[in-house]
């Protein structure tokens, strides 16, 4: 009797499961996107189960006959359904699931983030949002205007700072990652991001990463990283095109005012996408003129007699800023083999700007450009991007990916550069069931770069290669379904002009823990490590009475960074969102400052800027971000992001010497006590203390919508006390024009206030109007020496949009 029951019980369903099927099939919303990380679980063995890849797609072994299934995914209606397996069969079964529609859940669960997609809440780094809906509602133009709205970063002349990890450098050798569809995207030769190459009308979100981020981003995430996701079609076929035109106001005094009528900005972008069989299509482009905020230089009539300005010499008309992009994404998935996909993206774009390094004085010429401090440039600039993606029916995920990119700046004064840029990455990503699930990705990375220009001739040679090579790895693990782990490492190689190498290991690694419905508690500690690009090694330019002076010996940067923070949901009543409070600490060695000393007396000044390492700082601070959402009734609703961020930034050694200048007899000692302007607390140079961003939007009915922005910076409490001594030697030398500064710092010891404001209306589900005024107060305000940001600025926008719901 024993030996029966033991074969009924054991033996007989052991063999009714050996006779078993595969069922395989793509979870999907109800707009066709992939649902990345959805469960598939069968209703008779809840252990057997399966999770979708990055494609949606999913693979589980079944028994055969009717059988019964659940699939799930986080704020989305739980689907049931049933299949028939048959043995040695493939059965093909795609799930659709809707969303609850109206129901007040908390809109942040159903974004998916970071390379392994997770829940913003399971993140352990702190970690910051940007919807599109905010970049279309701004008549976002460059999306460095945007982003400028997050909290704990901002964009000081198009340089990308998160939490005071960088003072001001013109926008050369960025320590924030900028990455879009996980392709860097920051020049070769000066590590710039270039901003209006970015496609803002087919963002799909922005995810900006505070904090050393550099083994997954690269080795230029010393501070953090802002990844640009763009979409891909659902479904419907979407055609999007925006136009807008408006003016900058007059400056609120009105000695400023150099033109006789304002100065006016126009433009469209488009965007259309769909599917065609196989084959996912994305175009799209962007064309811009504006005529600009900052007049063209002034010469001093005594001086123009003797020392004409040659360099500058420019009209109203030359001061104008134009550009002409376009953009295709082109995927084609493979109907032969499952989970295979591959494609190529481009981007091209031509642009004429003026660049500006200072304004004329600080009495009447805060709109105008300074005689030699202004040259014209001339920008052609493309990319093409192949890719292979491979999802197998294991579970792991592998990516090809390359890009060449061709940059040319014609540059006036023979400041010109142009490189070529050869990158390629393969990255391989797996889940590991029979590891409990341990998830891994990893993989090498190189890129490569020529660069030819006389401005970097600081090498002996205008001819310039930089060669990186990287491997990386990182392992996440979620335990009891509460507490999440990373732990991570990357190795990078350098090599400058095949005589400069080196080689550096980094790690990361951090923990977020759910203590309670809706509170999570994240812990993590990163290094970083980045390596001075050409431009900073070996610039070299002495046009007009500024000079930029080259470094050769400029050594490697390297950070740690360590973070606690707590992430609360909340809900109180109709109003729903998340409270974030982080406190950091981060450690710079040989922190690369560019400063302004009298570096070459052969100069008609000996005074320009030059990049050094000025030693160790360290900079500790507080990081809140507050955003939700209230839906007040069924008519009106309300959106809002806001954040603080203190800082305090100080250098750790501030009696180092770290240069000397040039001077035959009498050798000037550089250290930061006897450079600064105001060394007493030992603040670092060009940093806010204070920094208050908030954005809020109410809309009812979906049609009618009103906006309000704010924008908070403290005072600059430090900045190099040898701009002092340049204006005092202009003043004292005949031959060169008086350029004033120190009056106008000194009278501006207070922070600036600069309000937006927007208001729209949809006339119907295809058209919206819109107007959009940016700094309303028209607040005269500069954030970094010798340059006024832009006046009050208004924008009329229509918005036409049919289809890809």
């Amino acid at each position: 009797m024993r030996l029966f029951l033991f074969a009924y019980f054991i033996i007989l369903p052991s063999l009714m499961f050996s006779q078993e099927g595969t069922l395989i099939g793509r979870v999907i919303d109800n707009n066709g996107e992939p649902l990345i990380g959805a469960s598939v679980i069968y209703r008779g063995d809840v252990t057997i189960g399966a999770s979708t890849d990055a494609e949606g797609n999913y693979i589980l072994k079944l028994p055969v006959g009717e059988r019964k299934l659940i699939c799930r995914f986080t704020n989305k209606v739980t689907d049931t359904f049933t299949v028939v397996i048959r043995e040695n069969k493939l059965t093909e079964y795609d799930v659709t699931l809707e969303s609850y529609g109206d129901l007040l859940e908390l809109e942040e669960v159903e974004i998916r983030v970071g390379k392994f997609d997770k829940r913003p809440e399971d993140i352990t780094v702190s970690l910051e949002i940007i919807k599109p809906e905010l970049i279309e509602d701004k008549n976002t133009r460059s999306v460095e205007t945007i982003l400028d709205q997050t909290p704990g970063l901002n964009i000081l002349d198009g340089e990308p700072q998160i939490r005071g990890g960088s003072g001001f450098t013109f926008g050369v050798g960025s320590k924030v990652a900028v990455i879009v569809d996980d392709m860097p995207l920051l020049s070769g030769d000066a590590g710039r991001p270039e901003w209006s190459f970015i496609p803002v009308e087919n963002i799909k979100q922005i995810e900006v990463v505070k904090g050393a981020g550099s083994v997954l981003a690269g080795s230029s995430a010393l501070s953090g990283a802002i990844h640009i996701r763009t979409k891909y079609p659902t479904n419907e076929p979407l055609t999007k095109v925006n136009i807008y035109t408006g003016f900058y106001s007059y400056p609120r005094d009105t000695a400023q005012i150099w033109r006789d009528n304002p100065s006016l900005i126009s433009g469209a972008n488009f965007l259309h996408s769909r599917k065609i069989g196989n084959w996912d299509l994305v175009i799209g482009g962007n064309v811009n003129y504006d005529q600009g905020y900052i007049g063209p230089p002034i010469q001093d009539e005594f001086i123009e007699q003797s020392y004409p300005d040659t360099i500058s010499n420019f009209t109203n008309a030359q001061m104008v800023s134009k550009r002409a992009r376009i953009n295709f994404n082109l995927r084609r998935r493979s109907k032969k083999l499952r989970g295979l996909s591959y494609g190529l993206n481009g981007n091209g774009m031509i642009s004429e700007s003026p660049m500006i390094f200072a304004w004329l004085n600080d009495t009447t010429g805060l709109f105008q450009g300074y005689p030699g401090a202004v040259f014209l440039q001339q920008q052609t600039i493309f990319n093409l991007d192949p890719f292979v993606n491979v999802n197998l029916e294991s579970g792991s995920t592998h990516k090809l990916r390359g890009r060449f990119l061709y940059t040319d700046n014609e540059i006036t004064a023979n400041q010109s550069n142009n490189s070529l840029l050869y990158y390629g990455d393969y990255q391989f990503q797996r889940s590991y069931k029979q590891l409990a699930a341990l998830e891994f990705i990893g993989g090498v990375s190189g890129t490569y770069t020529d660069s030819y220009a006389e401005l970097y001739a600081g090498s002996g040679t205008p001819d310039n290669s930089l060669l990186n090579v990287s491997g990386y790895g990182q392992l996440e693990k979620k335990l009891w379904e509460i507490v999440n782990l990373s732990v991570g490492g990357r190795i990078e190689y350098f090599s400058l002009n095949d005589t400069v190498n080196a080689i550096k290991p980094i790690f990361r690694a951090g923990g977020n823990i759910k203590l309670h419905q809706e509170t999570y508690l994240r812990m993590s500690y990163g290094q970083g490590y980045r390596f001075p690009t050409i431009t900073e090694r070996f610039i070299q330019t002495g046009i007009g009475n500024f000079g930029v002076f080259p470094n050769p010996e400029l050594k490697p940067e390297t950070s740690s960074n360590s973070e606690v923070g707590i992430k609360q949901g909340f809900k109180f009543g109709k109003l729903f969102g998340y409270l974030d409070i982080a406190g950091f600490w981060q450690e710079y060695d040989n922190t690369i400052e560019y400063l302004f000393g009298f570096w070459d007396l052969n100069s008609p000044t000996g005074a320009g800027f030059k990049f050094l390492n000025t030693g160790r700082s360290r900079i500790i601070g507080i990081d809140i971000s507050f955003s939700g959402k209230a839906k007040i009734n069924k008519n009106n609703t309300m959106t809002f992001i806001a954040g603080y961020n203190y800082i305090l930034p100080k250098t750790l050694n501030p009696n180092l010497v770290y240069a000397v200048d040039s001077h035959p007899v009498n050798p000037r000692e550089y250290s930061y006590n006897n450079t600064s302007l105001n060394p007493e607390d030992n603040i670092l140079k060009y940093r806010f203390l204070h920094n208050i961003k908030a954005d809020v939007s109410w809309s009812f009915k979906k049609k009618l919508s009103i906006g309000f922005s704010v924008k908070y910076f403290s005072k600059m409490e430090n900045l190099d006390g040898v701009i002092a001594e340049f204006e005092e030697s202009t003043e004292t030398i005949n031959t060169i024009q008086n350029i004033r500064y120190m009056d106008y710092f000194e009278a501006h010891q207070h922070g600036n206030w600069i309000f937006d404001a927007r208001i729209s209306y949809a006339i119907n589900e295809m058209h919206k109007i819109a107007v959009i005024s940016s700094n309303i107060t028209n607040n005269m305000y500069s954030l970094r020496p010798l340059k006024m940001e832009a006046p009050r600025s208004i924008m009329l926008q229509y918005s036409f949009k049919l289809g890809g719901s």
